[in-house]
């Protein structure tokens, strides 16, 4: 169904202007989403749009919602921790894991803490009130991707995403670069634990510069040179941490895209990596390589170059400090622009449709966010579990797929009825909890449930083509024993959440 309307909330507060010269190309999609840049802003920088969150930011205005997103150590979270304190495991250390293991509690090579890491994405994807940060650490996940769960990083993924990913979401890529350099995950993954002087392995450094910074700029003299360099950066075989092992370091002058350092001494050999990963990690390629995959994550899958121009100079200015370019890009005239630009992924489409129904999570267990994980991997995109070094692709053309639309509309009735998860708390009257008292008319249903779902009212076409599922026309009276108003009211809210006005973000 092609869904179609009227902005729902035309009149805001808030409104973008649109320096001169600032071009925009056409963009129908952009009509099947309410003119509010209030939403706008909700759509890019979170999972999707709940009851809450638009009442918070119609009361707080755009500007300080931003300010406390990107500021997340101030938002009270109380739901979300009392969900993580169901997964125990997901934030241990590696320490903590292999003492668990000594003491019994876990077994060698045990994936269950990587597991409930894995659960615990979408629960914190959906209830989590630090929206924007989990974004983001979602979107350095893929960037700096450690596949999870993945047999070599039993013992060390979840201090990745602790130490790692959480710790730097929001900080300077600088900092997170030499962070994932030199964790246990990634030298694992990338194979760099097994590199020494006498066989360099050329894998993390191949893939350091065209994936994590200046992309594919580099020629195998620069590789090979990296290999070395990196060499000494390794993994304590006795207790999984990382350490710098300087008799397995390659000596000698490198030159490295620019980069040159006379790595004279084995022993220096740690401090040369870290100046060659601030180097990368300020390279005016990889300033544009980072601003431009955070364009395509929160404008557009072809974002304008006028931006990707602006944020370049602002990545360069604060010398790689995070902060500065989304407050740059979210308050940006393209991104105003931007309506209907950019298609939900799997896994979004997923947590915003929990999000705008407004559901809780049950008051105790995980079998809901293990569900929502397995529910999410069926549609194609389970949290960090993509297995190539690059990442899970974050524009609509790798999700295009008739099977995997079929999936997404599956999950949208099942989770709207409760027929799985089963356990999410949902409002005891469907109708009531969605959109007050009941309609007059079969029309005014599907107007008030359209307003509620996707901000928009239909067009007449659509309206009489969902009124006519149940048999009825727009202006048929609609009765309190109606199915429509009953056990066949979650079919409409899954026919909206069909359209192609929710799968746009």
């Amino acid at each position: 169904m092609l869904a179609t309307g009227t902005p729902a909330h035309a009149d805001t507060e808030f409104h973008a202007t649109v320096e001169p010269g600032v071009e925009f190309p056409s963009d129908p999609a952009a009509d099947l989403l309410p003119a509010d840049p209030l939403l706008h802003l909700l759509r890019r920088a979170t999972y999707g749009p709940s009851p809450a969150s638009i009442a918070e930011i119609r009361k707080l205005g755009p500007a300080a919602w931003l300010d406390r997103q990107l500021n997340p150590a101030t938002i009270a979270d109380p739901v979300a921790d009392e969900l993580l304190a169901r997964l125990p495991l997901a934030g241990l250390s590696i320490a903590e894991i292999r003492a668990r293991v000594a003491a019994g509690q876990l077994k060698q090579y045990d994936w269950t803490p990587m597991w409930q890491l894995s659960f615990a994405a979408p629960a914190r994807a959906i209830w989590s009130e630090r929206q924007l940060y989990e974004v983001m650490v979602d979107f350095w996940a893929n960037h700096l991707n450690v596949t999870c769960p993945y047999g070599d990083v039993w013992d060390s993924r979840t201090d990745y995403d602790r130490a790692v990913l959480r710790k730097h979401a929001l900080g300077t890529f600088a900092d997170l670069l030499k962070a994932s350099a030199r964790h246990p995950a990634m030298l694992t993954y990338l194979d760099n634990r097994f590199s020494t002087r006498l066989a360099p392995n050329e894998n993390y450094g191949r893939e350091l510069m065209e994936l994590h910074t200046v992309g594919l700029e580099y020629g195998e003299a620069d590789v090979k040179d990296a290999a070395k360099l990196l060499t000494g950066l390794t993994v304590d075989t006795a207790t999984g941490a990382y350490r710098y092992d300087a008799a397995g370091h390659v000596a000698g002058a490198v030159t490295i895209l620019g980069f040159s350092h006379d790595n004279a001494t084995t022993t220096g050999g740690e401090a040369a990596a870290l100046a060659f990963l601030d180097y990368l990690a300020l390279h005016p390629s990889t300033a544009r390589r980072i601003v431009t995959k955070l364009c395509v994550r929160f404008v557009a899958d072809e974002p304008p170059a006028s931006l990707v121009t602006k944020l370049v100079k602002v990545y360069l200015d604060n010398r790689s400090a995070i902060v500065p370019v989304l407050r740059a890009l979210f308050t940006s005239d393209e991104f105003a622009g931007s309506a209907g630009a950019k298609t939900r992924t799997p896994l979004e489409d997923l947590a915003a449709t929990v999000r705008i129904l407004g559901y809780g999570p049950p008051p105790s267990g995980t079998k809901t966010f293990e569900s929502l994980y397995w529910m999410a991997r069926n549609a194609g995109q389970a949290p960090m579990y993509w297995g190539p070094p690059n990442g899970y692709p974050d524009v609509a053309a790798a999700w295009a797929s008739p099977s995997g639309l079929l999936v997404r509309w599956n999950f949208h009735l099942s989770v709207a009825a409760g027929y799985w998860p089963a356990d999410l708390v949902k409002p005891a009257d469907l109708l009531t909890g969605m959109i007050g008292a009941r309609p007059a008319t079969y029309a005014a249903l599907i107007d008030a449930t359209a307003e509620r779902l996707l901000g928009v009212r239909l067009g007449p076409a659509q309206t009489a083509a969902l009124a006519g599922f149940y048999g009825k026309t727009p202006a048929s009276p609609l009765k309190s024993n109606d199915p429509a108003v009953g056990w066949l009211y979650p079919y409409l809210i899954g026919m909206l959440l069909n359209s192609p006005n929710f799968a746009l973000r």
